[in-house]
């Protein structure tokens, strides 16, 4: 690149050639030179990753994401057995709507919060900087939840719920983070099954909490029939075991090294970038290269002014708006079941009794046997099947079952539970399935693969925020409509408004692209020629111009 000094000096008659656009000029030669060779650099690197055997690098990847959602799923959907705990404990097993509902929201409200900030960090500060700071707050949050308790000044389901809403930022930070950096380290060809593999972690989480409910029951239960108090003791531990994934996955999450897309695309750091993908593939470490940004190339920067010129085109803004309201309307129905399953399993009569101890040890069994029928094996149908058979047709498929389903147990709900209800726990359970192996792995992985790198971390935090918006107006509803007409009573029509929310799903899918075997910068409908181009230098006007300069001569030879 040439200062304007150094441009002003070249002689009339030289080869080189530059053209104007208002105060900046450009230097077609170096244009031709540096940038495009750049271009197609990263254009071939990105190429490597993208058709590149699956490897150790990538299975380390998985696993490191994974146990943060293991961790996530473990903490959000523990409340539903504690809220029931915390009810025997301190309420008579009447615990207040406004205590119930504060509880399972709050964590929802605070994931929604940190799923929209870690989602804009991360594309303005890095994935890697962003990524284990959120796994610290989750685990600061666990322990301060597990020692909660009754003082002068809060109570204890207010300290719970003020420690929950942090828990709930961590784990919406860990969103957006997991997906984009599995993404961008992910083969074209299995990207959608690693984003799966992720996020199945979410079912081993739910199930772990029962499991752990189980085993501490069976523990304290002759300590339970001396004194029900002892429930106390059971919910803390229930709670405090989520600290023991996220202090596992916590070194591993602070090494793991910066995406190479990231590196290129908003770092303009295209060597290095390069470097670390032959790293990545060559299972080599590049730590200690530092590499430094180009100021010599220009690429499309993450702006304010961007932002919105991006997604005012509508190609771009009809995918945000598909992903977010997908996710929104598929979470009314899976946190409305999921946070409320011991409110279910005690409506249909599997988890009434008024014998404390059997009635938590139903409520947990009953979630052990839900999980392990419907939850964990729809994320694996999803594992195996998403890179088959594209993520679209499996949203559409999940989006119309689930819409059929709820519109079964909603009108024939008293008539299946007067037949049978280990025939309403089917159909439940089915539910469960199809909505794993559906929309609610799907809506996961769409939106880390179909933004540019940019903005695919925001991108993602606002489509998955849109879903805990959908959980919190879920959670208000349940809450207050479930006993309009008596206990309970509401729950039928509940389960029919959910079959609305699925039914409005399958008509937001289609503004969708299917994903399947594209790049990811085929999907950010940027073109990829030329994306990298000379920078703009703004022209010193206390000198000479080219343009003048060469007049000047000329005048003079003449």
């Amino acid at each position: 690149m040439h200062t304007n000094n150094e441009a002003a000096a070249v002689h009339p008659f030289s080869p080189k050639k530059c053209h104007y656009d208002d105060d900046f000029y450009y230097d077609d030669d170096d244009y031709d030179h540096d940038a495009v060779n750049l271009d197609n650099l990263r254009r071939t690197k990105l190429s490597e990753i993208d058709n590149a055997e699956f490897q150790w690098f990538h299975i380390r990847a998985c696993v490191v994401s994974g146990v943060g959602f293991f961790t996530d799923a473990y903490d959000l959907f523990v409340i539903n057995l504690v809220s029931t705990m915390l009810s025997f404990v301190y309420f008579d097993n009447n615990i207040p709507t406004s205590i119930d509902t504060g509880l399972k929201m709050s964590a929802a409200l605070g994931t929604l919060i940190g799923q929209l900030v870690f989602g804009w960090c991360a594309d303005h500060y890095g994935r890697k900087k962003m990524y284990g700071l959120e796994l610290c707050l989750m685990v600061v949050a666990t322990i301060g939840s597990a020692l909660s308790a009754n003082s002068y000044a809060i109570s204890l389901w207010g300290a719970l719920m003020f420690w929950r809403v942090i828990l709930g930022i961590g784990i919406g930070g860990d969103y957006p983070l997991s997906a984009v950096i599995t993404s961008e380290f992910a083969t074209k060809k299995r990207r959608g099954a690693m984003m799966a593999a992720v996020f199945s972690m979410q079912g081993f989480g739910i199930l772990t909490a029962a499991v752990i409910s189980v085993v501490t029951l069976a523990l304290y239960k002759d300590l339970i029939y001396q004194d029900q108090r002892y429930v106390d003791h059971v919910w803390r531990i229930v709670v405090g075991f989520g600290v023991v994934p996220g202090v596992v996955a916590l070194y591993f999450r602070l090494t793991i090294p910066e995406t190479p897309r990231y590196t290129m695309d908003v770092l303009k750091d295209i060597e290095k970038g390069s470097r670390d993908i032959d790293g990545v593939l060559s299972n080599r470490k590049n730590e200690k290269d530092k590499g430094k940004p180009n100021s010599s190339i220009e690429i499309p920067r993450a702006t304010f002014k961007d932002f919105i010129k991006y997604f005012s085109k509508w190609p771009n803004s009809k995918v945000l708006i598909g992903t977010s309201v997908s996710w929104f309307v598929l979470d009314v129905a899976f946190y409305g079941i999921g946070l409320n399953n011991a409110i279910i399993l005690e409506a249909i009569g599997f988890a009434s009794s008024t014998d404390i101890y059997i009635s938590l040890w139903n409520m947990s069994v009953g979630n052990i046997i839900i999980t392990m029928l419907g939850t964990v094996p729809g994320y694996w149908f999803t594992v195996f099947l998403v890179d088959k058979w594209g993520r679209i047709k499996i949203q559409l498929m999940g989006f119309t079952i689930l819409t059929i389903l709820f519109l079964i147990l909603g009108i024939a709900y008293n008539q299946i539970l007067n037949l049978s209800m280990p025939l309403f726990i089917t159909i439940f359970t089915l539910c469960q399935l199809f909505q794993n192996f559906g929309p609610n792995a799907t809506t996961f992985i769409i939106p880390g693969e179909v933004f540019p790198t940019r903005y695919r971390s925001t991108g993602h935090g606002i489509s998955a925020a849109s879903g805990k918006l959908g959980a919190i107006v879920a959670q208000i509803g349940f809450i207050n409509l479930k006993d309009i007409g008596g206990r309970n009573m509401f729950m039928n029509r509940l389960i029919l408004i959910f079959a609305v929310f699925m039914f409005i799903g399958i008509w937001t899918t289609l503004l969708i692209p299917e994903t399947m075997n594209l790049s990811l910068e085929e999907l950010s409908n940027e073109d990829q020629i030329g994306f990298i181009k000379k920078a703009k230098v703004k022209e010193d006007k206390t000198t000479i111009s080219v343009h003048n300069f060469s007049e000047v001569t000329t005048s003079s030879v003449e």
